[in-house]
């Protein structure tokens, strides 16, 4: 029997000030995103925390599925109201990177890599998925932002057709792991790194930790643009969040749209 998530369990290794301080956990939900998005309604405060056990309609970005078997793995999101404007919001989602990577270092001990903008990996196996969804309240003055975060844990095994590409905590330590420290891990980092964030409204304090993970940095990657393709190298990210990439011509590209492989790291585009 794995170990139960619980609000108790939880707190006890959670160190922050905020981020997570008003906590819910669920043994099933269909969306932990929806589930903060409408606390969020109701008024819940910036860092309220949705957890849940068992995730049925789990969303990636892009319309993708995100599956989280029951007590193995971690579906949480997260309820913040910035201050900062609304345009610089999805640079969370990077934030929100850094801070799974680091607490998954913390407790496995392991360097965890970034594949921008936001896939976490260790061993070249994806661990984790984040959603940022923005929400603009009534007034249209103010508006709040749900993250996402789905990191695979203490799952055993994968679907055929992900089985190359994902894995779990288990499977690349041979380890099981209490989730609810996990949680806790996560929403330390992420708080510390949100207030260097949201100190600028932009990456400025957190650029270099975020490319010493970014498994891109100086790697040839093939950009898949709506309207063409192209390939260049990656030189790092700009504070606004972009990959910046040097085309083979020389001309130096901010990309922010479309999405981004890298050959030979792993054998999918996501």
């Amino acid at each position: 029997m794995d170990e139960v998530m619980s609000v108790d369990g939880i707190d006890s290794f959670l160190k922050t000030k905020w981020a997570g301080r008003q906590l819910e956990v669920y043994k099933e939900t269909d969306s932990t995103n929806n589930d903060a998005a409408q606390r969020a309604k109701e008024g819940a405060v910036s860092g309220t925390l949705i957890v849940a056990d068992k995730q049925t309609s789990g969303r990636g970005r892009h319309g993708h599925v995100w599956q989280t078997p029951e007590e193995k793995n971690i579906a949480m999101s997260i309820l913040v109201r910035p201050e900062f404007d609304i345009g610089k919001a999805p640079m969370l989602t990077l934030v929100m990177g850094m801070a799974v990577a680091k607490a998954i270092e913390d407790v496995t001990m392991l360097k965890a890599g970034i594949k921008w903008p936001n896939d976490v990996v260790i061993n070249n196996k994806k661990l984790c998925g984040i959603l940022t969804e923005l929400h603009p309240e009534p007034d249209n003055k103010s508006f709040c932002v749900v993250i996402g975060v789905g990191i695979n844990v203490n799952q055993e095994s994968f679907a055929d057709d992900i089985a190359d590409m994902a894995g779990s905590l288990l499977t690349e330590t041979g380890k099981k792991y209490d989730r609810n420290k996990v949680i806790a891990k996560v929403m330390e980092a992420f708080e510390g790194y949100y207030e260097i964030f949201a100190k600028t409204g932009s990456l400025e304090g957190l650029k270099e930790a975020y490319e010493e993970r970014l498994l891109n940095k100086g790697e040839r990657v093939r950009v898949l643009d709506p309207l063409h393709e192209y390939q260049g190298v990656c030189l790092g990210i700009a504070l606004g969040g972009e990959l910046l990439v040097q085309k083979d011509n020389g001309e130096v590209v901010r990309v922010n749209a479309g999405e981004v492989s890298v050959r030979g790291l792993y054998g999918y585009a996501v």
